[in-house]
C-alpha cells in the first residue's frame, strides 16, 4: 500500500507519458537484482570514497527509470541525489558549470525530493552551531561570539577548498552574516551565486568580494565544497545521475570530443579520491558505448568502460563498471501493467469495478496490441502502453460506469504522441525490422 500522494504522482506522470519522480519501487520490474550490489557500493561511498557506474540499455529498457529509482533508494539511505539530462545547448558535458547548476537545481534529500540546496546549507550552519554550543565553556547567549566561532569552524572545515576555491567560503561567510543581519535579499543573491546561477547582481558580488560568474574549474571546486557540506551535515554522500549521455553522439565533433574527455577526467578524479562521497552514474545506449561516434572515439575512456557482454545475460556481473538493462518482454510488460492497475485501483470508490473490468487478461490484450502497433518491438512499448492503460482505459472505467474497454475502446497510435524511437518502431515494414 502506498500513500495517496505517491499514488497521484505515479498515475499523473504515467498519464502524461513520463517517468514518475517518486514511488518507483512500486513499479520496478527486472532491476531488483541490481539492488544488493548498488547498496554495497553506496556503503563504500559513505565511508568517504567515490564511486562510478555506467548503465547501458536500448530505448525502452528504462534507463531514466533506473536512475530515478536508484536516487530514491539512495535518499532513503540518507544520501542526497540529483539528476542532470545531458544535451548540447543547456548542459553539454564538457561545461561543468552548467552541470553543477542543474545539479543544484535538482538536488534532493529524503525530506525534499528537489530544490534542497538552501536547506542543506542552512542545516550545515545549524550543525556547526551545535558543535560550537557543545563546548560548555562557551556563553550561548552571546550571539556575536556564536557567529564568529561558527565562522571560524566553517573556515576550518573548508580549509582545503579555500586553497583552490576561496570564493566558496567567502560567499558562505557573507551569507551567514546576511542571515544574522536579517538581509534576506542579500542572502538570496548569495545562494543563487553559490548555486551557479548567472546574472547575480553586482552589489551581491561586491558584498562577498567576488567577481564574475562560475566557470568550469570553479564548478569542480564548488562540487567538492558541496560534498564537504553534505558530509559534515550527516549525509553519507551524493548520488549524481547524468542521463542521456548518448546525446554526445549527435553533437558537433569538437563538442563531442570535449564531452568524452570531460567524462574520462571525472572518472579518473573519482578514482583519485578527489570527490569523496560522490557516486556518479551515467546512462547511455549500446551505440554510445560501442559505436564509432561514442565512447570508442576516446581510447582511454573506452578502456575504462569496457565490459565483456558476450556471455548469457543471466551471468552478468553487477559489480562491473558497466551494467546492462534487460529489454522489456511480454511478461515484464504484463507485470508492470498489473502493478499500475493495482496502484490506480487501491482504496478508490470504484476499486472492485476497476479490477474486474481491467483484469489481467485485458491488460495482456492491451500490451500485445500496443507492441503490435510498434512493429512488434516490445522493448519500445512500455511508455505508450502505460499511458494508454491509464489515460484511455483506467480513467474511463473509473469515470463512466458503463464503459467496457473490450466493447468501447479501440487502440489508436498517433504519430503526434510518439517519440522518434516509437515512430521508427511503428514504421517497421518487414520481419527483419521486428525485435521480439
Amino acid at each position: 500500500m502506498i500513500s495517496a500522494a505517491r499514488r497521484d504522482d505515479i498515475i499523473g506522470a504515467l498519464r502524461r507519458g513520463t517517468v514518475p519522480s517518486s514511488g518507483l519501487d512500486a513499479l520496478a520490474v527486472g532491476i531488483e537484482s541490481f539492488a544488493p550490489t548498488l547498496y554495497e557500493e553506496l556503503a563504500t561511498v559513505s565511508s568517504g570514497r567515490g564511486g562510478f557506474k555506467a548503465v547501458r540499455g536500448e530505448y525502452g529498457t528504462g534507463k531514466t527509470f533506473f536512475g530515478r529509482w536508484l536516487q530514491e533508494r539512495a535518499r532513503t539511505r540518507g544520501f542526497a541525489s540529483s539528476e542532470v539530462q545531458i544535451n548540447e545547448t543547456e548542459t553539454p558535458l564538457h561545461r561543468l558549470e552548467t552541470i553543477y547548476r542543474r545539479l543544484i537545481e535538482r538536488l534532493g534529500t529524503v525530506d525534499s525530493s528537489i530544490g534542497a540546496f538552501r536547506g542543506v546549507i542552512d542545516g550545515w550552519f545549524f550543525a556547526l552551531e551545535q558543535d560550537v554550543l557543545a563546548d560548555n565553556s562557551f556563553d550561548s547567549s552571546d550571539a556575536t561570539a556564536l557567529l564568529e566561532r561558527t565562522a571560524t569552524l566553517m573556515e576550518t572545515k573548508l580549509t582545503a577548498i579555500s586553497k583552490t576555491a576561496p570564493a566558496f567560503s567567502a560567499v558562505l561567510r557573507t551569507y551567514r552574516r546576511a542571515l544574522a543581519d536579517g538581509d534576506n535579499q542579500l542572502a538570496e543573491g548569495l545562494i543563487s551565486w553559490l548555486a551557479g546561477q548567472p546574472n547575480v547582481a553586482a552589489s551581491v558580488k561586491r558584498a562577498a568580494g567576488i567577481k564574475g560568474e562560475l566557470d568550469h574549474f570553479g564548478a569542480v571546486n564548488f562540487l567538492i565544497g558541496l560534498l564537504t557540506i553534505l558530509r559534515d551535515s550527516g549525509f553519507p554522500g551524493l548520488v549524481l545521475v547524468l542521463d542521456e549521455v548518448e546525446t554526445l553522439q549527435r553533437m558537433r565533433a569538437d563538442t563531442r570530443e570535449r564531452g568524452l574527455n570531460a567524462l574520462r577526467q571525472l572518472i579518473d578524479e573519482i578514482d583519485a579520491g578527489r570527490f569523496p562521497g560522490l557516486y556518479l552514474v551515467i546512462t547511455g545506449t549500446p551505440a554510445f558505448y560501442d559505436g564509432a561516434q561514442g565512447v570508442q572515439r576516446l581510447a582511454p575512456l573506452a578502456q575504462r568502460l569496457h565490459v565483456d557482454f558476450g556471455t548469457d545475460r543471466k551471468f552478468d556481473n553487477p559489480r562491473a563498471v558497466q551494467i546492462r538493462l534487460a529489454p522489456f518482454d511480454q511478461g515484464s510488460l504484463l507485470a508492470v501493467g498489473k502493478r499500475v492497475r493495482d496502484i490506480y485501483a487501491q482504496t478508490q470508490p470504484n476499486e472492485a469495478r476497476l479490477r474486474s473490468v481491467v483484469d489481467d487478461s485485458y491488460i495482456e490484450v492491451l500490451a500485445r496490441s500496443v507492441a503490435g502497433g510498434l512493429g512488434g518491438k516490445v522493448g519500445v512499448a512500455p511508455r505508450l502502453f502505460l499511458k494508454k492503460l491509464v489515460a484511455d482505459v483506467l480513467d474511463r472505467v473509473d469515470l463512466h460506469e458503463s464503459f467496457d474497454p473490450r466493447l468501447h475502446y479501440s487502440l489508436t497510435l498517433n504519430e503526434n504522441e510518439m517519440t522518434a524511437n516509437e515512430r521508427a518502431a511503428a514504421g517497421a515494414t518487414s520481419v527483419d525490422d521486428i525485435e521480439l
